[in-house]
């Protein structure tokens, strides 16, 4: 009997605050993900990712209203739902989905920076605008998000003083972006032969 009050005391105030505790963390960090889904306009995985959510807070619920007078029900409820703001952010942050558009302004010269893009085969419009102290270069570009910390390294290196503004895009067309490693190294390990110039 002892044995069967123990086991029925962990499972309430031990195992059970832990189960809404990550049922909490999932379902809000799967909603986390969702709402930036939406914002990207990704019209298929967000609705799939609302069914899962609400499934699961549906559960996490259940279990509250079965035992409302348990205070640690309400913290186990009340931390997952933090930590799963905190793991919905860090999820997005590694998905790094979308396209942002970068806005470099500096007062140096830009072209060794301007090169550099070009080169590695980004689009790049500059503009030589008027500045509060005088003229200055505005660079504008657009990346894919997972490639952004590789762009702003270049700025780092080439214009360590430029001011640069990232903004996100939902929705571009024509644009030009470097090629994914995976694609340049297939090219390269690529051995096509020589085609003949027509006349």
């Amino acid at each position: 009997m002892d044995l069967v009050s123990t086991d029925s005391t962990l499972f309430t105030m031990v195992i059970l605050p832990l189960l809404i505790f990550l049922a909490r963390v999932v379902d809000v960090s799967i909603g986390t993900v969702r709402l930036i889904f939406i914002a990207r306009g990704m019209k298929l995985l967000a609705p799939i990712l609302g069914f899962v959510e609400v499934l699961v807070w549906i559960v996490a619920i259940g279990q509250i209203m079965q035992n409302l007078t348990a205070p640690i029900y309400y913290i186990a409820y009340a931390g997952g739902f933090a930590a799963g703001t905190f793991v919905g952010m860090q999820i997005e942050q590694r998905l790094a989905l979308g396209i942002v558009s970068l806005r470099i302004i500096t007062r140096r010269d830009a072209t060794e920076l301007i090169d550099v893009l070009r080169e590695k085969n980004y689009g790049v419009t500059n503009v030589l605008g008027e500045g509060s102290t005088g003229p200055v270069n505005v660079i504008y570009t657009l990346v894919k998000r997972i490639r952004l910390g590789e762009l702003i390294e270049l700025i780092k290196h080439y214009n360590p003083n430029a001011f640069y503004i990232v903004e996100d895009i939902r929705f571009a067309q024509e644009g030009v972006f470097p090629p994914s490693k995976s694609k340049v190294k297939l090219w390269h390990g690529l051995h096509l032969p020589r085609m003949p110039l027509r006349k």
